[in-house]
């Protein structure tokens, strides 16, 4: 049995790789590589599965933003959450959770997961791809840093769109590869 350093490290990996080969290398967020390099990025894992244990590692990540400014954001990494369903109750209670600890406005919560499927948009659709990691993710952001960031960018009602186009473009089975490949330890 692998030791839980071991797995912790490993899916920390992929989502670096993921970061690397699909966020920055398909430009899906153009600010992404000014996290990424200098790494300003924590990589929190967290293995459970019951939402109470979830709210406080999160809750605990929120803590350490707000003592640790040299952390631009964090992704807390959730291989517990592999069905998509639960891991939307998730998402929906930890953004209300941000509200009653008062962290709205100050945290985002961005979801990413490896069944990723917008509303209204088929499982196979390419546009899935643009929230697909190789494990659940939630990825807590600063609004400082957000509200910052899109008032510098030219046109960022574009950044959607150009994913959209990305992913069609490049299609499943490309992000399907860069998945697989990132999970792939090293």
């Amino acid at each position: 049995m692998k030791s839980l350093q071991r797995n912790t490290e490993e899916y920390i990996q992929a989502t670096r790789q993921w970061i690397d080969q699909v966020v920055i290398g398909h430009n899906f967020c153009p600010f992404a590589r000014f996290v990424r390099s200098p790494e300003t990025i924590h990589y929190a894992v967290n293995a459970a599965y019951q939402a109470e244990d979830i709210m406080l590692a999160l809750h605990a990540e929120c803590q350490r933003l707000d003592n640790t400014p040299d952390i631009a954001t964090t992704l807390l990494i959730l291989p517990g959450l592999k069905q998509f369903d639960r891991y939307l109750d998730v998402l929906e209670l930890a953004q209300v959770m941000l509200e009653q600890w008062h962290y709205e406005g100050v945290y985002q919560l961005a979801s990413f997961h490896p069944h990723y499927q917008f509303e209204g948009e088929a499982a196979d659709a390419p546009s899935n791809y643009t929230n697909r990691s190789p494990y659940p993710v939630l990825h807590l952001l600063r609004e400082t840093d957000i509200t910052r960031v899109m008032a510098d960018y030219e046109d960022p009602h574009s950044i959607f769109e150009n994913n959209m186009a990305e992913t069609e473009k490049q299609g499943c089975a490309h992000f399907e590869q860069l998945l697989q490949q990132c999970k792939k330890p090293r």
